[in-house]
């Protein structure tokens, strides 16, 4: 037992010694995901994508049934086409009206000078003039009928419009550039409104999340450059250049992936260095910075 202690205290004294322990903190390195959701309701006619598949703005991620949408969509323009012809219809009503009451308002001059001679009634000129009355209020209702089939072509046309917008949204597609990192739905399976179909994320861009104590904290400042080192072989690191882009404005307890009882009770600040990925780098891996 004495001999296995011994043994590893100079294994730790070794690692101590190996050039990896003038860093000034530790972490591990992340990416910005997102969750890309299914924006409609219905079965994934085709699922483009695999994990890992690296996928541009635009891109096609999955297709969603459209279906009844389809046939909703034939529907209202049916009904449009339908609502446009009563309005065709009313329109040459009113041509066959105006007509009638030009040959009327001739009878009505004609019979009112008759009666200026004496050779009309009053009676007939009064039936007359009715009778244009009529007319007139026969035009109003004609006008008012186009007014309320628009209105109703204007609830088909928001209807359309509404079916046009979700049948857009049956096709989801990449918002911006980034790597498939987890598929969570399957070709024919059903998708509801805000599941998530894909987990996404930029690998060109990734962040050492590590941590500083309080002592460090004033020496570090948001857009710093700083060196960032991660695992080339046992004994020897790479290493790229970072920006700090993020400190913590509250502390909080050592992580437990810090090993050492002591640095387990210390009170430390995250902080997040932001580095351009040349594919080196992976989600997960141990990073150390040195300021």
């Amino acid at each position: 037992m004495i001999n296995l202690i011994g043994i590893t205290f100079l294994i730790l004294l070794a690692a101590c010694n190996n050039g990896e322990s003038d860093s000034d903190a530790y972490g591990n390195f992340e990416a910005t995901d997102k969750l890309i959701s299914s924006e409609v309701s219905g079965r994934v006619m085709q699922l483009k994508v695999d994990e890992g598949q690296e996928l541009n703005v635009g891109d096609v991620i999955a297709l969603v049934d459209t279906t009844q949408l389809i046939i909703k969509r034939k529907q209202l323009n049916a009904s449009r086409i339908a609502s446009q012809s009563k309005i065709e219809q009313v329109k040459a009503s009113i041509d066959v009206l105006n007509a009638q009451k030009g040959v009327l308002m001739k009878d009505v001059t004609r019979v009112y000078n008759m009666y200026r001679e004496k050779a009309a009634t009053s009676k007939q000129v009064d039936d007359l003039q009715g009778q244009v009355q009529v007319m007139d209020k026969q035009l109003i209702g004609y006008q008012t009928q186009i007014a309320s089939v628009k209105a109703e072509l204007e609830v088909i046309d928001a209807q359309i419009a509404e079916v046009e917008d979700l049948l857009s949204r049956c096709t989801i597609t990449m918002p911006s550039e980034g790597t498939v990192l987890q598929k969570f739905v399957e070709q024919g399976e059903m998708v509801m409104i805000g599941k998530p179909v894909v987990k996404v994320a930029d690998l060109n861009e990734m962040y050492l999340r590590a941590f500083v104590t309080g002592s460090q904290l004033p020496n570090i400042k948001i857009g710093q450059k700083v060196e960032v080192r991660f695992d080339k072989t046992e004994d020897s690191n790479q290493v790229m250049e970072g920006t700090i882009s993020w400190i913590s404005s509250s502390a909080e307890f050592t992580p437990k992936i810090v090993q050492t009882k002591e640095e387990r009770v210390d009170l430390v600040y995250a902080i997040k260095i932001a580095v351009q990925n040349d594919g080196r780098v992976k989600i997960g891996m141990p990073g150390e910075v040195k300021f």
